[in-house]
């Protein structure tokens, strides 16, 4: 059995679930997402928690318990409770601004680039060199802090660019001088 599809799912009160066929639906405070069961997969929903069962012991079966499970769970912890990553802003001058709902970045180009908010997912600027990305999706709020990053990914040398919060750049030395 799978250590990680195993596993029931809590549902907390101010969620709703249901099951559709094999669309998995998830309801609550932060919006609602769907899920499209692998074939096979069978969810349970029983009182204030999902279990998830799978058909056989093939190793194609075995795969798809814990990714069901893992995608289920992100969809009732996401619209419960939401996700969020943090992003750094590493240089001299570059900085992030809120205009309306888009977030402006100066990242050391001779234009600013702005990000317009998608997939349900929303910016914040607490200061000017830290941008949140908060959603209830949980792939989209990674999608979306990975587009941001590579607008200016971080470099090796001075450390310059937009980082993940705690994400630690291996440092290299630069040319030493000529003896």
């Amino acid at each position: 059995m799978s250590r990680i599809g195993r596993l029931p799912i809590p549902v907390p009160g101010s969620v709703t679930v249901a099951l559709n066929r094999d669309v998995f639906t998830a309801k609550g405070p932060k919006g609602e997402l769907t899920v499209e069961v692998p074939g096979g997969m069978t969810v349970e929903i029983g009182d204030g928690e999902i279990k998830v069962q799978r058909p056989g012991d093939t190793p194609r079966e075995r795969a798809m318990h814990g990714l069901t499970r893992s995608l289920v769970n992100a969809a009732v912890v996401g619209v419960s409770q939401g996700y969020e990553k943090k992003l750094q802003i590493v240089g001299v001058g570059w900085r992030a601004e809120m205009k309306g709902q888009n977030l402006v970045m100066h990242l050391g180009y001779s234009h600013p680039h702005t990000v317009e908010p998608r997939w349900g997912c929303s910016f914040e600027t607490p200061d000017q060199t830290t941008v949140v990305i908060r959603g209830a999706d949980k792939v989209a709020v990674g999608q979306v802090a990975a587009d941001i990053r590579s607008l200016r990914p971080p470099e090796p040398y001075k450390g310059k660019g937009v980082k993940y919060e705690g994400e630690v750049i291996r440092r290299k030395a630069g040319k030493t001088a000529g003896s």
